[in-house]
């Protein structure tokens, strides 16, 4: 059995010219050799993959060469490879900096190569410092790392820096095609397109993807044999989904999904899936950002074909959608149904004609079953006789008072008859009394209720006292401590309201306690003017910061409290020699 040897080895550039992606780095590094303007400390910092090794052992052996050498020599003995993550203690740094001391014996340079160096201690950078700032003629150190952050600010500043990209799709992909080309395999475009976006710009791990999936397809590399190797989704099922999402075809997508959960995928895949085919179709939508769409020729006449169906507004919307499902996802109990109900939302999204597709799901012609709510509220007639504009509408209270003996259900009518008459109402309910710009607005709205209205104005507006208004205020404290409403009753208790006229004053020592009295205002005020048989009742709410309710807390406080309210207590302390 013949040695295999992985891609990954054996098609490693020895050359600045065969490094794939990097033409900014390898260019910059053969001008500072030619130019003899190379710096003595170098670092080389990316993502895994990219060829920051690569690069660091051409650069080792082309500074050695002077053209009378073998082209075959190697510099074996002037390069040293130092593992960071298994040398990382000051020790190992010592040994190194005793070994930079004794010059070459072939060539001009030793050079140091310090893989993964983030990972040396503190201790050990320390150490380094020095010899890294002021190393010898004949020293050349190249640190790699892929976490840049973790490396100290002073080993940096000493250090000429080059940052290594990501590679993209399409130079990883014609990176394997000349790889499959030499090593005599067939291969679609598509599959190597797959391989290529399944590495995630690194091309180390492409190669090792591509060697996997070569030994499951046996020298012929077809789309479906990656996709399954890879446990990829086919994108041929996001263009199915997305038609049916068109459609409106709900129960077509659900068993579309249904259909991909019993292959082995996950509903996260689907749904991340679907948002990049979004993605790609919004991409397809202008000229300029077609470029942006990393797929082949045949596959992105599909996304052009399908773009022209999906509207601007219908892939935005469906971007949202299954973003917010995508973050949802793993913290959801019920992970299919909430992928369901996104897709049934994107299903929803393109639905009109409500009324025509109505009655064709009703008669049994229709595959989907999307009823907007828009078509509950055009389709309902009303059950009662709508009153005529020049007719006087009673008010609220009155009619419902006149009308008790009507049944639930006709009164539930009768609500939804008189809803357009009381909007003025409902609107003064919902104003915000916390803004003077809030205030006027509901004054404007009252006068507005009472113009539409006439018989409001014959509401009672009886005269009461101070003493009458307090009776009334217990009684609504009484009535919310039945409720459980005990935060509400410790604010209404806390302090004594006051009268002005017929408007209720409270004073509050914070704005958080007004807040919350705010928020109960109406309900309040409706007891008190109908208790009170005055409906120009109105709250005044006022913060002050410096009134402070007191507690005592110490024995001497509480004596000193019941004091005030019974100064005989003295007295009787006295009389008897207590302490307290």
């Amino acid at each position: 059995m013949e040695h295999f040897i992985v891609s990954a080895r054996k098609y490693r550039p020895t050359l600045f010219k065969d490094v794939v992606g990097q033409n900014a780095i390898t260019n910059t590094l053969e001008s500072a050799i030619k130019n003899d303007h190379l710096a003595q400390a170098l670092l080389f910092t990316g993502p895994r993959g990219v060829g920051k090794t690569t690069c660091a052992r051409i650069l080792a052996k082309k500074i050695n060469q002077d053209g009378s050498e073998n082209p075959d020599e190697d510099f074996a003995f002037n390069i040293f490879e130092l593992d960071a993550a298994s040398n990382n203690s000051v020790d190992d740094i010592r040994n190194l900096i005793d070994q930079v001391r004794i010059p070459p014996q072939v060539g001009n340079y030793k050079v140091y190569i310090i893989d993964e160096v983030h990972m040396l201690s503190s201790a050990a950078f320390n150490a380094f410092l020095k010899t890294l700032e002021e190393p010898p003629k004949h020293a050349i150190f190249i640190l790699a790392t892929t976490e840049k952050h973790k490396i100290i600010p002073t080993i940096l500043s000493r250090c000429q820096i080059f940052d290594f990209r990501r590679i993209t799709v399409t130079d990883i992909k014609d990176h394997l095609k000349f790889i499959a080309k030499a090593e005599g395999i067939e291969a679609e475009e598509d599959a190597l397109l797959i391989i290529a976006q399944k590495a995630d710009g690194s091309l180390r791990d492409a190669l090792s993807i591509f060697d996997r999936v070569v030994s499951f397809s046996e020298k012929n590399l077809t789309h479906k044999a990656v996709t399954e190797n890879l446990n990829v989704l086919d994108y041929t099922y996001f263009f199915k989904a997305t038609n049916l999402i068109l459609d409106n075809n709900i129960p077509g997508v659900l068993i579309l999904f249904n259909e991909i959960l019993s292959k082995g995928f996950d509903g996260h895949n689907f749904i991340t899936g679907l948002a990049s085919h979004f993605r790609d179709l919004l991409v397809c939508k202008n000229p300029e950002t077609i470029e942006l769409l990393e797929v082949g020729e045949q596959v992105k006449t599909l996304f052009l074909e399908q773009s022209k169906k999906a509207s601007n507004e219908f892939l935005l919307e469906g971007l949202i959608i299954t973003n917010n499902c995508d973050l949802k996802y793993k913290i959801s109990r019920n992970q299919r149904l909430l992928v369901e109900l996104c897709i049934m939302q994107l299903a929803s999204l393109t639905f009109k004609d409500e009324k025509k597709k109505y009655s064709s799901y009703s008669s049994g012609k229709s595959k989907n079953f999307v009823i907007p709510p828009s078509y509950f509220s055009e389709n309902i007639k009303p059950t009662k006789k709508v009153q005529k504009s020049n007719e006087v509408s009673e008010p609220k209270q009155d009619y419902y008072e006149k009308n008790e003996e009507l049944t639930p259900k006709e009164k539930s009518k009768d609500r939804f008859i008189d809803r357009p008459k009381i909007l003025a109402e409902r609107n003064a309910k919902k104003i915000s009394a916390l803004s003077l710009k809030s205030v006027q607005k509901k004054q404007q709205l009252k006068k507005e209720l009472i113009a539409n209205n006439p018989k409001v104005q014959d509401l009672p507006v009886n005269e009461f006292s101070e003493k009458e208004m307090l009776v009334v205020w217990d009684e609504y404290a009484k009535k919310i401590e039945k409720e459980g409403k005990y935060n509400l009753l410790s604010h209404l208790t806390m302090t004594a309201p006051k009268l002005n006229g017929n408007l209720i004053q409270l004073e509050y020592p914070n704005s958080t306690i007004k807040v919350e009295v705010e928020r109960a205002k109406y309900e309040l005020l409706t007891y008190l003017q109908k208790s009170l048989k005055n409906f120009e009742i109105d709250l005044d709410i006022i913060v002050n910061e410096t009134t402070e309710k007191r507690y005592a807390y110490t024995p001497i406080e509480k004596y000193e409290k019941l004091k005030e309210k019974n100064p005989l207590i003295e007295t009787l302390r006295k009389e008897f020699d207590l302490d307290i």
